[in-house]
């Protein structure tokens, strides 16, 4: 074997390797948490959505009771509950309820930011129209 044709490869050094692994575990150790912060920036952007969208076929229904009926009633938990009565499609899930849980449904609420049971994405008061996730996940009730 001729040592100058070993000395003419070309290739990575083992400082070159340990300086560029160094490099990507900080890229590493910087991203991860900007990962998380994101992943629970979207569950929040959601389930504000959904609650957005609730909320907006809740007051439609009460102001509409109100012009057709003279009487302003907020919506029941099962009108809430059947497509097309006060949603037009299905309940949207809750983000943060497990899919085991039913977290596209909706249980009868006492206190808002109370839990009611196990199951049930959201909770609603019908006596006053209010809304708000069925879990607790924290941060999540101040929607």
């Amino acid at each position: 074997m001729n040592f100058k044709s070993l000395s003419n490869q070309k290739g990575f050094s083992l400082i070159e390797l340990v300086i560029i692994i160094v490099i990507l575990g900080i890229l590493a150790a910087v991203a991860i948490p900007k990962y998380q912060d994101i992943t629970s920036e979207a569950k929040d952007a959601s389930a504000r959505a959904a609650l957005g969208g609730i909320r907006s076929g809740v007051m439609i229904f009460y102001a509409n009771q109100a012009v057709t009926t003279g009487t302003a009633t907020w919506p029941t938990l099962s009108q809430l509950e059947t497509a097309g009565t006060v949603m037009e499609q299905g309940i949207p899930k809750n983000p943060y309820q497990a899919t085991a849980n039913a977290p596209d449904s909706i249980v009868t609420g006492v206190t808002k930011g109370t839990i009611v049971g196990t199951r049930g994405g959201w909770a609603y008061k019908a006596s006053t129209g209010e809304l708000w996730p069925n879990t607790n996940v924290a941060g999540e009730n101040n929607f």
